[in-house]
């Protein structure tokens, strides 16, 4: 009996491990709160949005142990002078396997400055994607913003693999968007709050006049990436006709969010992939991300020359 008992607890376990489809490390950084507070709080509260994000179930799909997304949130908290309510930074990173490599590549890198949440030590962490605002709106805020991120980095990562794989994602994210808690001090989720927040991020992908979006994240990870380790003079081909994709959406759609949002995290990538290539592609390369990403212009510059 006792045999049989483990048996069914074993399988449960391994059942529960294999629908999971992240795999985050979630940190929270509290040395700029101050002093006076206690840092169990922090400790207390980082333990439950690892628990949060990781034990959910996001979709309807099985995921097995080695299929699981790997992502990082980092939450980097201020104190607002209120007693149990803070401002923070949210980074979120997440990748995803090339294949027939160890190699993971950089999909998603940002960093979402509108954070504001409150939060008391082991209160429960809750969401319901019908009903996304609490009656509280600062504590629904923290858990709104962690699953509106768990389902954009679910988006990209199916985007990657299959052309609008991540639609279903993509829309769960929009409908976030349109319930999001709504007062004092929250912001991120309107229009208005901003040209690059959560709004316009998944407006940009759910946007028909920017469909191309799509064909350039499937084209650059399945045709581009993936191709590296068999072909990779047409896989850089790819990854260059991706980049020509790039600057014809910018030259329509001038400072669209998504266009930036491409390219953080990538530098080091795409120089890698171009460095070998012919010296005419290389110059090509080059002048194209200098202009779609001013952040690294001076690295492509020096590096791809």
């Amino acid at each position: 009996m006792q045999k049989i008992s483990l048996l069914i607890i074993l399988a449960f376990v391994i059942k529960i491990s294999a629908a999971q489809e992240l795999k985050a490390n979630i940190t929270v950084i509290s040395n700029q709160v101050g002093n006076n507070v206690n840092q169990n709080v922090f400790r207390t509260l980082q333990t439950a949005l690892n628990t949060f994000i990781n034990t959910r179930k996001w979709t309807t799909d099985n995921f097995q142990p080695n299929e699981r997304i790997e992502c990082n949130f980092l939450l980097n908290l201020q104190s607002t002078g209120e007693l149990n309510v803070y401002n923070a930074s949210l980074t979120v990173q997440a990748a995803r396997p090339v294949f027939n490599t160890s190699y993971l590549s950089p999909i998603i890198n940002f960093k979402d400055d509108n954070i504001i949440f409150k939060y008391i030590e082991f209160q429960q962490l809750e969401f319901n994607e019908n009903r996304v605002s609490g009656s509280d709106a600062l504590v629904s805020n923290l858990t709104a913003i962690l699953a509106y991120y768990a389902n954009m980095v679910l988006a990209f990562d199916y985007e990657s693999f299959s052309l609008r794989g991540g639609d279903p994602y993509f829309q769960k994210a929009q409908n976030i968007v349109n319930n999001a808690p709504d007062g004092r001090g929250i912001s991120g989720w309107k229009a208005f709050d901003g040209i690059r927040n959560r709004y316009w991020l998944v407006e940009n992908m759910l946007n028909s006049r920017y469909a191309i979006m799509h064909d350039i994240y499937y084209n650059y990870y399945r045709l581009g990436m993936d191709k590296l380790y068999e072909d990779e003079n047409a896989a850089r081909a790819e990854v260059m006709n991706v980049l020509n994709l790039l600057s014809n959406f910018n030259n329509d759609n001038p400072n669209k969010m998504i266009n930036q949002f491409f390219f953080q995290g990538k530098a080091t990538e795409l120089v890698k992939i171009f460095s070998k290539a012919p010296q005419q592609d290389k110059i090509r390369a080059s002048e194209l991300l200098q202009r779609l990403d001013i952040t690294n212009a001076s690295k492509y510059k020096d590096e791809l020359k």
